[in-house]
């Protein structure tokens, strides 16, 4: 392997948040390279979330450090962030309710291709740009729904549409936050096959907070547990599952192991 290849693309050090005198994250270490998707799982109020938004620019990190290859972005803010190629889908969904599927698509577009957010002086004039983000609503299986204003759309459209944005972005470190929450049974397997897509590709880094076990056990090639907002186990998915402490501060008994697989 060469060394541009081992090199992380994404990496925290001793990344920690306190808010008063609870630490949400405490000492997060972690590295993260393109071509593996790495799912972050833990008990609620574990400190998932907050890692996500430590990393993605959302918080303000109490102390340690973030790294986008190998370069300190630790007080970049989350537009930086997003420049420098970090992108991220939302818990809840964070889209512009009042414009329609195609805009909401066209604006991640339009700010990927550098040309601001003016729509009447763009969109005329780059068909290029219009089909690219034809593409990506065929992708997520909106396209149906392009003339649709976003606030009619349901909560498993909206989360379609958020993974549809996201892509638009094209970002090299793609990170989603139960992208499957909400959804019915018959909506999850569109967007587990996007981001299995995304996985395939090799040069994306992929991050996934999952509770749902099947998803997890479906797409991961690394989990890391985080329990209390420290990190507790990190390796390979049939490791960690089998480990004591995963055991005991999350999967708990076998019964309720299944149950949160099912959750």
């Amino acid at each position: 392997m060469s060394s541009q290849a081992s090199q992380p693309s994404l990496s925290t050090r001793d990344l920690t948040i306190r808010f008063g005198g609870h630490v949400a994250v405490n000492a997060v270490t972690a590295d993260f390279h393109p071509g593996t998707l790495t799912v972050i799982v833990g008990p609620n109020g574990a400190g998932k979330t907050t890692y996500f938004n430590l990393v993605s620019g959302q918080l303000p990190a109490t102390s340690g450090s973030v790294f986008v290859k190998g370069q300190d972005i630790t007080r970049a803010g989350a537009a930086k962030r997003t420049r420098l190629g970090v992108g991220r889908a939302f818990q809840l969904t964070n889209l512009f309710p009042n414009l329609t599927v195609a805009e909401n698509v066209r604006l991640a577009v339009q700010s990927r291709a550098g040309l601001g957010l003016n729509f009447l002086s763009i969109w005329s004039s780059h068909k290029e740009l219009i089909a690219r983000a034809e593409h990506y609503l065929e992708r997520v299986g909106l396209v149906k729904r392009r003339d649709a204003w976003v606030r009619t759309l349901s909560h498993g459209d909206q989360r379609k549409l958020e993974v549809a944005i996201l892509l638009a972005l094209e970002p090299d470190i793609m990170m989603f936050d139960e992208p499957t929450a909400g959804m019915s049974v018959d909506e999850v397997p569109v967007v587990l096959d996007l981001i299995h897509a995304v996985k395939s590709e090799r040069n994306k880094t992929v991050l996934l907070v999952e509770h749902k076990m099947d998803v997890v056990r479906a797409l991961a090639d690394r989990i890391i547990v985080l329990h209390n907002g420290t990190l507790v186990a990190d390796g390979k998915p049939a490791e960690v599952m089998q480990s004591k402490i995963v055991q005991e501060a999350y999967l708990g008994t076998p019964e309720s192991a299944n149950s949160a697989a099912h959750a």
